[in-house]
């Protein structure tokens, strides 16, 4: 019975769930079913040659009788001891004809007896007939077996996919160079029995069920069938139920199959769903159709491709009651697509176990409409393939043609071509020749898919005639061309269509010379007759006229008449390269004759096929990249099925993941008599799918929840029922509310013990009118999100309550960091088989001080997959799937890749070519060969850090290690490996540049942090800018500790700096945004009266103004930006070592000062910003400036290693700072930010926000406009100093104690 299911394999395509349910009903359906074939055979590889009589064979030539066809039979030496053709070309073809339709499952070869004569590769032909052939690919891309390599060993080939055929031809490829074509041959397989059909268009079968009501429904139905035709349109299958239709159409050689619901019942767009599966079905060629019905799930299968269908519940079939096989003429029914019958044969009609033909012929069930024979009677069709640029196909023109009983040339008045074509090409030459008397040259061919014909004068480029006609024509469907030219008018025509037909009046006359030429020209030095200055045709042509006769193509292939070359005579070799597509991710196939092209616009994915996804897999991913909060695209499984979704991330301490739902809202109810209960469902921006991978990668996912309550109880605890529950994702009621745990029906409170009435778990199951709350996290992942909630105690008579429902948050990811440190050489972790048949990807990160190693390994028997290191500034991606090894490399030149930092690799395989980027380099593409293996077959263990053999291991450490998509927990496994660690410290080396303005990085377990307590800025990257506004009489006064010189008897106030008895210099720099002039920005004091000012003159201009020294007086230093109190953001750096000044502002030239007093600033008391409220001994002219305060914003104020806007801000009651007046933290001091979303368009944006988008940016241009007219700038640039002051012993962050870090270790910003 093996032989039985693997002739119908194809009906058992099933989901999963099918195959739990039901595996043994399924098996005992297979068995009944296929008892219709072969009865009775335990196997299918029996010798179907060595017994055939010499009459069997036939070839294209024979060296001599004893080298005869019927002498090519493996293992015997009769005749030369096999076949020889006369000539050793690729013309040469050895046929056997099996007696009827047999299933083959192997080949085998042998090489001629005795001699130097094999054949090393060939292509396998099969047909029912002996014409109209058709070639077996493997894998449906590889065309040649692998022949022998001597004449005495017998290679065997097992078919992938037996063949049912009765005739079998092989074509010889390549031979033995020092020798000729020798051949034996046998085929193994199994005979095959099949009861057939054929309808001639307007007839049909129709097979009524019994009536009892138990025998059409079934828990499975499964409808199969095999057919072959000629026709490109028809209807195979039309079941009738009770108010639905299922209807299997043949429509441009596809195959649509149709659910309908009765529009009386169900009426809408929605009553009627089709899907299409095939390509290419009308090549007079057997093809396997199954459908297989099951609980709300179809399996529509054509050939080897499968569609798994979840049907609608409205358009879930119901119970059968007849169905028409070829036709629905049989029914009357008008509800159908399709207005044709089908035309051709059909075999095997089995519903269930029950043969329908077998029931026709009993005439038992089944009524027959219209003519139904019980045999496969074929039409005779010879197509030629057209396959390289070397092919064409030359034929006798008119000139030879047209002769009179006496064989006298007769002049001929005209021209008669038509045919038909097929491709997929837009451009191809289909036919040229050259007019009689040398008039000129006529070309016909396909231009942007439509056919042309123009005429040229004879000896230049002069258009004599231009027509075009049709279009679309490169569909792959067969079209017919019609070309006449007769008596001054010239007539083309495309399909036979009026709307499809070119006209042209030619003032001489159309009369082919001797010969025609289709598809191309003899590529030949002396061809003076044909030329081409298009493209070649490649695709097929049948049904060739000249002059209204027929073209015998076996003529041709046998020399009897014309001449080609690189042609496959009698068989279409077209295939659709775009069924099934391999592109992926609704990326759109289009195709050539030679290869595919995937479109992956719009859809989220890159790459030959659309695999991987353009998008990061988290927010961490988008925060390494320094992006800072904003809406992205998260595609969180990355090239796996789950697609990308629009999800905000608040990049602060923690990376949060924040994905809203349709009420986050405060929801109020009131009592209402007849409403006992409220349902709450939301509704959230991702799918349930994409929801709960989201949530399984989060190291912490939660959701606030919140009632308030009047006289409403909420879980009635303690011992009653709950009024109010809520389900998540598992489906169940949850009866326990924010702050508490799964299970235990109690609120935050009574989990806590604090509720405001001990006999109950949660404040609002006190019952009392007075307003109560419940509030608190759902941090349970496995129940989150909420889905709905059930509100229930709001019937009573003054019951009032109120919900609320936070959106999902989320942080961290479990996968960005998941690595496994490997010390040893020999060490490696193993995971099971990679499967990346036809797509794979590999990712991951990768740190070394080693010089080569491999990071991975997958072997197969013969195939296998690896990415390693294979020098300092190498990285290798190599693989074979049968083609040979292949090997894509990527060369860093100067740059190490063993320099103890992180660095990424990514490497794709697919059906078109492989690709291996590292790190920023460019990508290293290699296309795969064409016509080559496309299956990636592994077998053994995934081994990574290493090998099978334990040579060529990795040293260092591996992070995030992906593979289509799906993370490898190399954590959890390095835990019980020996020589393998979890986890790997020293991310600052690589990260460490993403801490910015001063802030320093700290090495975590997992990722790193950034201390930002020597930068003036916060955030997790020290990179948001902190800033208030002020107003006159704001003021923040940041205060060190008085020298001890100063304050050993005086009793002071502890604070966390002391000032320096000697200062040498100075680093201050802010930002600032200010209408007012004069103004005083910034003061810094001294305990011995000594200051430093920076302020605005009346005039617009920045003062710098020094006292360093009280017997001399101040020393202003007055910088040349003009207008600087206009209301932009400025930014100023002033920087003072010993005598020397330098300021600096916004993007302007550095300007330069000298201090002629001393140059030491003694025991600096404070640094104030905004109005300095201690004024009694103020400079005359700072006191004027201070008494109107400040009004504007200052930003990042940086004094030395002090921060005091931000220690004020962020600080308050842990930092020395005194503020007066209203203070408060906002981004006036930002500048206009850049957009934070990735490059792509956001295509799930409702209108209203686009137009709020619209309106942002409108403003944006305007305020651009605005700020270009001003010529002022925005950008800040770290200022031009001068560069050893950074590296001098003086410098201030350097050599004073004021330096030390203001913010303690719990204050840190950590990133994790």
């Amino acid at each position: 019975m093996v032989a039985l299911l693997r002739q119908h394999h194809f009906v058992l395509n099933m989901d999963l769930r099918t195959r739990r349910h039901s595996g043994m009903i399924l098996q005992l359906a297979v068995l009944l079913w296929c008892s219709h074939g072969a009865i009775g055979k335990d196997s299918c590889d029996g010798p179907l040659v060595s017994n055939l009589p010499q009459s069997s064979f036939r070839s294209s030539s024979q060296l001599s009788n004893s080298h005869g066809p019927g002498f090519a039979k493996v293992n015997r030496r009769d005749g030369a001891g096999g076949w020889a053709p006369v000539e050793s070309n690729k013309y040469q073809w050895l046929e056997v004809d099996l007696g009827e339709r047999t299933e083959i499952t192997a080949v085998a070869t042998q090489g001629r007896y005795g001699s130097s004569d094999w054949v090393s590769s060939f292509l396998l032909m099969f047909s029912d007939t002996g014409c109209n052939w058709k070639q077996y690919r493997q894998e449906d891309n590889i065309r040649a077996f692998t022949g022998n390599s001597n004449a005495d060993s017998v290679v065997q080939f097992k078919l992938q996919q037996p063949v049912f055929a009765r005739f079998l031809r092989l074509l010889p490829l390549d031979w033995n160079p020092n020798g000729r074509i020798g051949l034996r041959l046998e085929a193994y397989g199994c005979p095959y029995k099949s009861d057939v059909a054929r309808f001639d268009g307007s007839s049909c079968l129709l097979y009524r069920f019994s009536p009892n009501p138990t025998s059409s429904q079934t828990a499975k139905d499964i409808i199969s069938l095999k057919f072959k035709t000629l026709q490109n349109s028809g209807t195979l299958i039309h079941t009738e139920g009770q108010d639905h239709t299922i209807t299997l159409e043949l429509h441009k050689g596809k195959l649509l199959l149709h659910l309908r619901k009765d529009k009386s019942v169900s009426p809408g767009p929605e009553s009627h769903m089709v899907v299409s599966l095939g390509s290419l079905l009308d090549d007079q060629h057997w093809h396997h159709v199954a459908i297989e019905r099951f609980s709300g799930h179809l399996n529509f299968t054509v050939d080897k491709s499968s569609q798994q269908i979840q049907v609608p519940a409205e358009l879930s079939p119901s119970e059968i009651n007849e169905i028409s096989y070829g036709g629905v003429q049989c029914h009357g029914s008008q509800r159908v697509m399709s207005r044709r019958n089908f035309h051709g044969c059909l075999e095997n009609l089995l519903w269930n176990d029950v043969n329908v033909i077998d029931l026709a012929k009993q005439q038992q069930q089944v009524s027959i409409t219209g003519n139904v024979t019980f045999t496969c009677a074929e039409p005779v069709s010879v197509p030629v393939t057209f396959a390289g640029a070397q092919s064409f196909l030359q034929l006798p023109g008119a000139a030879q043609q047209q002769r009179d009983g006496g064989g006298v040339a007769v002049a001929a008045v005209g021209v008669a071509i038509s045919l038909q074509f097929r491709t997929w090409n837009r451009a191809g030459l289909l036919l040229t020749f050259d007019l009689q008397q040398q008039a000129g040259s006529l070309w016909l061919y396909l231009s942007e898919a439509r056919v042309r014909l123009q005429v040229h004068k004879a000896g230049g480029y002069t258009i004599l005639v231009d027509v075009t006609a049709g279009f679309g024509l490169n569909d792959g469907q067969w079209h017919s061309i019609d070309l006449t030219a007769r008596r001054g008018h010239l007539t083309i025509t495309v399909d036979k269509e009026e709307d499809s037909t070119a006209h042209a009046s030619p003032s001489f006359p159309v009369v082919s010379g001797n010969n025609l030429f289709f598809g191309g020209c003899p590529d030949s030095e002396n061809n003076q007759e044909c030329r081409n200055p298009f493209n070649v045709f490649q695709g097929c042509m049948r049904h060739i006229h000249v002059d209204n006769n027929a073209v015998d193509l076996i003529k041709v292939q046998q020399m009897l008449i014309g001449n080609y070359s690189d042609l496959q005579i009698d068989m279409c070799g077209i295939i659709d390269r775009c069924s099934p597509s391999h592109c992926e991710h609704g990326g759109r196939c289009t195709q050539s004759w030679s290869t595919f092209h995937c479109n992956c616009s719009n859809t989220g994915y890159s790459g030959a096929t659309c695999h991987s996804s353009v998008y990061e897999k988290s927010c961490e991913a988008y925060k390494h990249q320094g992006n800072t909060s904003g809406l992205y695209y998260i595609d969180v499984d990355g090239s796996g099925p789950i697609k990308s979704q629009l999800i905000y991330c608040n990049m602060t301490d923690k990376t949060w993941l924040v994905i809203q739902h349709n009420n986050t809202e405060l929801t109020k109810l009131k009592a209402s008599s007849g409403i006992n209960q409220h349902l709450a469902y939301f509704n959230y921006s991702a799918d349930a799918e994409q929801l709960w991978a989201i949530i399984t990668q989060a190291e912490h996912c939660e959701q606030e929840v919140l009632y308030h309550c009047r006289k409403s109880l909420l879980l009635n605890t303690p011992d009653g029922s709950p009024f109010t529950w809520w389900v998540g994702r598992t489906d169940e009621p949850q009866t326990y509310w924010g702050g508490a745990v799964p299970g235990s029906q109690q609120c935050g409170c009574g989990l806590q013990g604090n509720c405001i009435d001990s006999d109950h778990y949660c404040n609002c199951d006190a019952d009392r009118k007075e307003w109560a709350t419940d509030s608190g996290l759902l941090t349970h992942k496995e129940n989150l999100p909420v889905r709905w909630v059930v509100v229930g105690d709001i019937q009573r008579p003054g019951s009032e309550a109120a919900y609320k429902v936070g959106p999902l948050k989320c942080h961290g990811d479990k996968n960005f960091w998941n690595a496994a440190f490997f010390n040893k050489e020999t060490s490696y972790l193993h995971f099971p088989t990679f499967h990346g048949e036809l797509s794979a990807d590999i990712s991951f990160l990768f740190k070394t001080t080693a010089a080569s190693g491999v990071f991975l390994e997958n072997l197969g028997i013969k195939d296998f997959i690896r990415v390693e290191l294979s020098s300092p500034t190498e990285v290798v991606f190599s693989f074979d799937v049968g083609n040979g090894p292949f090997e894509v490399r990527v060369e860093t030149g100067d740059v190490a890749l063993n320099d103890d930092r992180w660095h990424r690799v990514r490497a794709e395989r697919n059906v078109k070519e492989a690709s291996l980027r590292v790190d920023g380099f460019p990508n290293a593409t290699q296309k795969a060969p064409a016509d080559g293996h496309i299956h990636l077959q592994l077998n053994s263990q995934l081994f990574v850090g290493g090998t099978a053999s334990r040579m060529k291991g990795f040293l260092g450490c591996i992070r995030s290690l992906q593979l289509n998509g799906r993370t490898l927990d190399l954590e959890e496994r390095a835990k019980i490996t020996p020589g393998v660690r979890p986890g790997c410290p020293g991310h600052c080396s690589s990260y460490g540049e993403l801490c910015q303005n001063q802030g320093r990085c700290v090495e975590m377990y997992n990722g790193f942090s950034c201390d930002c307590g020597l930068s003036a800025y916060a955030g997790p990257f020290c990179q948001r800018e902190v800033s208030a506004d002020f107003k006159p009489g704001t003021s923040v006064q940041y205060t060190f500790k008085e020298p001890y010189e100063l304050n050993r008897n005086i009793s002071t106030q502890s604070s966390s700096i002391y000032s320096d008895l000697k200062l040498r210099g100075e680093n201050v720099s802010f930002s600032f945004r200010s209408s007012q002039s004069p103004a005083l920005l910034l003061y810094v004091s001294s305990y011995y009266r000594e200051y430093l000012a920076v302020l605005l003159n009346r005039n617009g201009y920045l003062d710098v103004k020094y006292k360093l020294q009280n017997s001399r007086d101040a020393e202003v230093f007055r910088t040349s930006v003009r207008n600087l109190a206009n209301g932009q953001l400025h930014r100023v750096s002033i920087r003072r070592l010993s005598e020397t000044v330098s300021v600096q502002i916004d993007q302007h030239e550095r300007e330069d000062f000298n201090l002629t007093s001393d140059a030491e600033f003694n025991a600096i008391k404070s640094v104030v910003l905004g109005k300095v409220h201690e004024s009694g001994e103020l400079d005359p002219e700072i006191a004027r400036l201070n008494s109107q305060g400040f009004s504007g914003c200052l930003s990042v104020v940086q004094f030395n290693s002090v921060a005091p806007l931000k220690a004020a801000l962020l600080y308050p009651n842990t930092s020395p700072v005194v503020v007066i007046g209203s203070l408060a933290e906002s981004t006036c001091g930002s500048p206009s930010p850049a957009n934070p979303y990735p490059a792509e368009t956001t295509h799930s944006l409702s209108g209203v926000i686009a137009v709020v988008i619209f309106v942002i940016l409108c403003a944006l241009a305007i305020m651009a406009r605005f700020l270009y007219r001003r010529k002022e700038t925005f950008h800040t640039q770290e200022p031009q100093g001068i560069k050893p002051e950074a590296d001098s012993p003086e410098y201030p962050f350097h050599s004073e104690p004021n330096s030390q870090n203001i913010l303690s270790e719990n204050q840190k910003e950590y990133f994790i």
